[in-house]
């Protein structure tokens, strides 16, 4: 995370509604091949962070075996040019929003499994809204099942929130509306709604 105190992100609560909104990450976890990387959809309920993983990836034996992990979500970023600051003897940055998270992990039972993904398609069909849901009961019998030999849920207890939001809170009020009005005429809204914010 950022070292400057400005950009840190203090309440869990803030970070868990990021990861809740953004629903996806990297997860990253030590292997007897070294750290692997899983980019993971993710449920996220207190200080618990829920995720699956195929059985084949080369981080699966890991995860089961329970070790300590990192999880990352990372929120909209971008580069900044100094011009748009409207300040002299600036140099170019990147602002960007992120959050990590790191714990052990533990494998979820098979009815963990089966709670997770629903909550990871009623989540995402919530994003979709007003479209009619999707749900599993439009699968042909024992389609279902059979998919669930090929994935494991995992588990992650929270111990350690992390987050940044390096939105140049450290500019004046006008350099900062000037760096988001500019990004806005790029296209991109997402950043210069948070450094607005």
């Amino acid at each position: 995370m950022h070292p400057n105190r400005l950009f840190h992100i203090g309440e869990p609560a803030a970070m868990a509604a990021m990861v809740r909104d953004l629903g996806f990450g990297t997860l990253v976890a030590p292997t007897p091949d070294g750290l692997r990387a899983v980019h993971v959809p993710v449920l996220i309920d207190g200080d618990r962070l829920r995720f699956h993983v195929s059985r084949s990836n080369h981080l699966h034996a890991a995860l089961v075996g329970g070790v300590e992990a990192l999880f990352v979500a990372t929120g909209p970023s971008a580069y900044i040019s100094p011009d748009w600051y409207g300040l002299a003897d600036k140099v170019p940055t990147t602002n960007y929003v992120a959050v990590e998270l790191n714990g052990p992990v533990r494998p979820l039972d098979r009815e963990g499994l089966v709670a997770l993904l629903d909550g990871l398609s009623a989540a995402g069909e919530g994003r979709l809204a007003p479209k009619r849901p999707w749900t599993r009961a439009k699968m042909t019998d024992g389609v279902f099942e059979k998919m669930l030999n090929a994935i494991t849920g995992f588990e992650m207890t929270i111990r350690d929130w992390r987050g940044t939001a390096k939105l140049g809170q450290d500019k004046p009020a006008a350099a900062r509306a000037g760096a988001a009005d500019a990004l806005a005429a790029l296209g991109d809204l997402r950043m210069a709604e948070a450094m607005r914010r």
